[in-house]
């Protein structure tokens, strides 16, 4: 869809209205291809808050990215360091330590696939400590 002008010289001007075609079309196609990051946030409670310094932490992945709770933990490892890995991780199976208990949207991991369960955008995992009392 090419149309022709007259410029000053009162010639057809294919060549500047191709250009401008062009340039609409590839603006077009850079926003229509932008990713979108998917979102996932994280709360901590006791000493994963201490680790951490946050309540919460919001990780973002890309769009094209599985967002499962094993990639949010090697993020957070990756992120906090040893700290957080020997708090999370047993240190000679590599194993998540039994006493944690990790809630998608307020549901035990263990309800869905374990660490091999995938987050959706906007969704909320938190990693909860044994809690004692009497």
């Amino acid at each position: 869809m090419f149309a022709f002008q007259k410029g000053t010289d009162g010639n057809a001007d294919l060549h500047d209205s191709m250009l401008l075609h062009n340039s609409l079309n590839f603006g077009l196609h850079a926003v229509l291809s932008v990713a979108k990051d998917l979102r996932v946030s994280v709360r901590f409670f006791t000493i994963l808050r201490e680790v951490t310094r946050r309540k919460e932490e919001v990780l973002e992945f890309p769009e094209d990215e599985n967002m499962t709770i094993a990639t949010v933990l090697k993020k957070l490892s990756e992120q906090y360091g040893r700290r957080f890995s020997e708090y999370v991780y047993e240190k000679k199976t590599g194993q998540l330590k039994g006493f944690l208990q990790f809630l998608v949207n307020g549901r035990s991991m263990a309800s869905f696939k374990g660490l091999d369960t995938v987050l959706a955008d906007g969704d909320v995992l938190a990693i909860i400590p044994p809690v004692g009392g009497g």
